[in-house]
């Protein structure tokens, strides 16, 4: 067997609705999510015997048993009753605590890529229900489409979705834990001037519950959407997820680096930012 290598799709949320806690201390959501057009990547090589080992071109990233990737790893070997050999290395490029899915996506994708490199034959569903057992929203990245989530996020349902929204992402220099986000919504409440309201689009109504307890907490982002908001190149704009990145729908496919240079100039070069598009159903 060769060795391959796929790509792991970061996400936003087109619309993410907060509706109660549960009992089992999770939130109950519905949100749509989108799969964009920045990924991670994983290479993924058979090697003999039935040790897997993980590499990552980022220093930070831990690469121990706590990683989502060899997360998912030994829930596909409990699952199958197979222990595999292989090499991964893990390419970031999407930010970690932004509100992308970034390790979300590289578990799902690790549990993809094992699937086709051993010719395990799992279908999709039953891949997304070992995906539900890792993380709330690890299901989404299984099914590498547009999708409606409810529950913990872990129902998903893939949609017929025909838009390629042009998008503009930018992140300060510090993360958002998911979390403690969630954890301080039910206290949360809305700051005075910020704008909160849902925006009206050709695509669906575009809402985060989670802006109240971050933007509470991180006011910077508060701000940083008021500034998008008022940008021409702008349709609409909120935070991604739990944060820390924001993200707008611009008004044109080419209005992006105009916007990025305007952005780097306003909050600085440490802003991380990204443009691209998000991807079809």
């Amino acid at each position: 067997m060769s060795a391959i290598t796929l790509q792991a799709p970061a996400k936003t949320n087109l619309w993410l609705r907060v509706t109660r806690k549960r009992d089992d201390g999770f939130h109950e959501i519905d949100t749509r999510m989108v799969p964009l057009s920045l990924s991670d990547s994983l290479k993924i090589k058979p090697t003999t015997g039935n040790t897997v080992s993980l590499t990552c071109n980022e220093p930070d990233v831990p690469i121990d048993e706590g990683n989502l990737v060899m997360k998912a790893v030994r829930a596909l070997e409990e699952r199958t009753g197979h222990r595999f050999g292989a090499e991964i290395h893990l390419e970031k490029q999407i930010p970690h605590g932004a509100g992308l899915g970034g390790g979300s996506s590289d578990a799902a994708t690790a549990l993809r890529g094992f699937n086709e490199l051993f010719d395990l034959g799992l279908e999709r569903s039953v891949l997304a229900e070992i995906a539900g057992s890792i993380g709330s929203d690890i299901p989404f990245f299984v099914w590498e489409t547009v999708c409606d989530c409810t529950g913990r996020g872990e129902i998903v349902t893939p949609v017929e979705f025909d838009w390629e929204l042009p998008v503009f992402l930018m992140k300060p220099g510090f993360a958002v834990p998911t979390g403690p986000a969630y954890g301080l919504w039910t206290e949360s409440r809305e700051i005075p001037g910020i704008p909160y309201a849902p925006q009206l689009c050709p695509w669906g109504t575009m809402v985060n519950d989670l802006e109240r307890p971050v933007f509470q907490k991180y006011l910077m982002l508060a701000r940083m959407k008021e500034w998008l908001l008022d940008q021409r190149e702008v349709h609409a704009a909120m935070l991604s997820g739990s944060g820390s990145s924001l993200l707008a729908v611009l008004t044109r496919n080419d209005r992006g680096r105009i916007l990025e240079e305007r952005a780097l100039q306003t909050f600085g070069p440490n802003t991380w930012t990204w443009v691209g598009h998000t991807l079809r159903a």
